[in-house]
């Protein structure tokens, strides 16, 4: 579970918010994390686009549906006989933005048009 000493501490930073890694731990207790964001009043940014949808400020990481569509020609590479410690390591090429316009408005923050416009997905 995680601890809320430490939200709330740095809640009581000047300019304070957080990066939420991803991790396990971090998807498991994601709306109690989320809960003590909002709770303490910090804004948080999330690596995996569930946590805006559950509530979370904003997302940012790789398009993992992307990543998965890739994927399938590495297997057919090897399929076909290419042994897999000779294909070379990709790195996401596809981003997601997804901004959550209700939680930014009980944070008191308004997101500026362009980065809206730039979003891949705006929850209003």
């Amino acid at each position: 579970m995680p601890r809320s000493n430490a939200i709330s501490t740095r809640a009581r930073e000047p300019d304070g918010g957080l990066i939420v890694m991803p991790d396990s731990f971090n998807m498991v207790h994601r709306r109690t994390i989320i809960a003590l964001a909002d709770r303490y009043r910090l804004p948080a940014m999330y690596y995996f686009p569930f946590f805006a949808t559950d509530g979370g400020l904003i997302s940012y990481g790789p398009d993992e549906i992307d990543m998965f569509r890739r994927t399938a020609g590495y297997v057919d590479r090897i399929l076909k006989g290419a042994k897999a410690g000779d294909l070379p390591v990709q790195q996401p090429t596809n981003f997601r933005l997804v901004i959550n316009l209700k939680s930014a408005r009980a944070l008191g923050l308004d997101v500026p048009l362009l980065l809206q416009q730039r979003a891949d997905e705006v929850i209003e």
